[in-house]
C-alpha cells in the first residue's frame, strides 16, 4: 500500500495553518520544506480527506499535493510546459492584437478557448489570426519587450529540472517567434509552436502548415517522451487552459497552474496560489 505525504504551500504558511492541514490530514509528523512549504507524513489519502483538503485548501489560499513518499526529482525524465498564460504571464495573441486595436474581440474568443466553450482550437486560433492581418511583423518584438514575462518561478523550476538531468519542453498553441527566443534563454530542449504566417513584413492573417492543437501537443510530448525514455509517472506536465488537456493526460505528474475549472478539475495536481518551482517542492532530496 503506497504511503502518501501531503505538501501544502502558500506565501504566507503560517503555522497553525500547517496544524490544521495536519489534523485534517491525521499526519503522523511534520517537516517545514521552506517559510512557503512544509510536507505532512504519512497522511489520510482516502477520497474523502483529499476532497475535504482541497476544500481546505481553497478556503484559505493554500496549495495542497498528495505525493506518495520517497518521490524524487531525479525520478522525472520529462518536463513539458504550456507558454501562454504558464511559462509566462501573457497570451501573446491578445496582445499582437492590442497594437491593431482589436484585443478585446481575439481575448474573448482566447478566453472562450482556453475555458473549453470553443471546442475546436484550430478553428479557434484562425479566428484570432485573421485579426492580425495587416500588422507590422515589428509587433512581436514589442510585444515580447514590453509584455512578455516569466511567470515566478519558472526559471527555477527548469534549472532545477535541468541539474536534475530532466529533458524540458516547450510545446505550445502560440507562435514560433516567442517559443524559439525562450528555447535559447532557458535553455530548452526543444520547443514547438505554430508558424505566423507574414509578407513584406506585413502579417498575413494566417498560420502557415498544420495548427498545433491539442492533439498535436499530446504527439509532440508522447513522441518526446519515448525519445527520452520516459513512462507516464516520470513525466510533469504543467497547463492552464483546455487546450492543454490531451497532453496533460500523458503526465502522472499533470499540472494545472493557475488554471480553468476545466482543466483543474482533470490534472492530478493544481498551482493556484505558489509559483511553478512550487512543483520542487513536492520531491524530496
Amino acid at each position: 500500500m503506497t504511503t502518501f505525504n501531503l505538501v501544502v504551500q502558500s506565501p504566507a504558511l503560517a503555522s497553525d495553518l500547517i496544524e490544521q492541514a495536519a489534523a485534517l490530514s491525521e499526519a503522523s509528523g511534520v517537516q517545514r520544506i521552506s517559510t512557503t512549504a512544509a510536507r505532512l507524513l504519512a497522511v489520510d489519502a482516502s477520497p474523502a480527506s483529499r476532497t475535504e483538503l482541497s476544500a481546505w485548501g481553497e478556503r484559505v489560499s493554500v496549495d495542497t499535493a498528495y505525493i506518495p513518499a520517497g518521490s524524487r526529482l531525479t525520478d522525472c525524465k520529462v518536463l513539458a510546459m504550456d507558454m501562454d498564460s504558464t511559462l509566462i504571464n501573457i497570451e501573446c495573441i491578445d496582445e499582437i492584437a492590442a497594437f491593431g486595436g482589436v484585443k478585446e474581440q481575439v481575448a474573448s474568443i482566447t478566453e472562450a478557448a482556453m475555458r473549453g466553450e470553443i471546442k475546436d482550437f484550430s478553428d479557434s486560433l484562425t479566428r484570432r489570426v485573421a485579426f492580425l492581418k495587416g500588422l507590422s511583423v515589428d509587433v512581436l518584438q514589442a510585444v515580447y519587450d514590453q509584455k512578455l514575462r516569466l511567470n515566478p518561478g519558472a526559471e527555477q523550476l527548469i534549472s532545477t529540472a535541468h541539474q536534475a538531468g530532466i529533458k524540458v519542453l516547450l510545446v505550445s498553441g502560440g507562435f514560433t517567434f516567442f517559443t524559439e527566443k525562450l528555447k535559447v534563454r532557458l535553455s530548452l530542449d526543444a520547443a514547438h509552436a505554430n508558424v505566423l504566417g507574414h509578407d513584406n513584413g506585413l502579417l498575413t492573417g494566417k498560420v502557415n502548415g498544420t495548427i498545433l492543437d491539442a492533439q498535436g501537443k499530446a504527439d509532440t510530448l508522447s513522441a518526446f517522451a519515448q525519445a527520452c525514455g520516459a513512462q507516464a509517472n516520470q513525466i510533469i506536465a504543467i497547463g492552464d487552459g483546455a487546450n492543454d488537456l490531451k497532453m496533460l493526460g500523458l503526465a502522472g505528474y499533470s499540472v494545472a497552474y493557475r488554471a480553468k475549472p476545466v482543466v483543474r478539475a482533470q490534472a492530478n495536481y493544481a498551482l493556484n496560489i505558489a509559483g511553478l518551482d512550487g512543483v520542487l517542492n513536492w520531491f524530496e532530496s
